[in-house]
């Protein structure tokens, strides 16, 4: 790999599962000391600016993870190009992905539980319209994400 692995988490507001997401890579990428460049975003904007869902900070507080100063912003073409990695947390999001990519774009698209033994092909739960319980199953299911990332990146570590 030539450049540094760069990961683009998306769902559709990015307020839940995309920076659960994005907080569960950068924890796991600095337990181990690895350089990883990681984002999130969602494919739609009525959220754009705007924190994660206070369950979802409250859950990766819970499991020492800080997201609060994360904010919520729409995926954009350069991202398709920028980052080396866009990875959907669930089908619809993949296929709209799929729709935005632009022609040039290099960043490989894969679902965020391919990445992890055994739930190829399945979506991270939505806890959006559960209660924080919710929360802690779609934590659960994004930090054995991010483990399964940073094995795939860590033969590429530079450091």
């Amino acid at each position: 790999m030539s450049q540094i692995p760069s990961v683009l988490f998306v769902c559709l507001g990015n307020i839940c599962r995309s920076p659960l997401a994005e907080g569960a890579l950068r924890a796991e990428a600095a337990r181990l000391n690895l350089d990883i460049e990681v984002d999130s975003a969602g494919t739609g904007n009525w959220h754009a600016g705007e924190p994660p869902d206070w369950r979802a900070i409250a859950v990766a507080r819970r499991n020492g993870v800080d997201i609060s100063g994360l904010r919520a912003r729409q995926v954009r073409p350069a991202d398709f190009r920028h980052f080396t990695h866009v990875i959907a947390l669930d089908h619809d999001n993949l296929a709209n992905l799929r729709k935005l990519a632009p022609a040039d774009a290099t960043a490989e698209l894969s679902l965020l539980l391919d990445h992890v033994q055994g739930r190829a092909g399945q979506g991270v739960t939505d806890p959006w319209f559960g209660d924080e319980a919710g929360f802690d199953v779609t934590w659960a299911e994004v930090t054995a994400a991010a483990r399964g990332l940073v094995e795939r990146f860590r033969p590429y570590d530079r450091s």
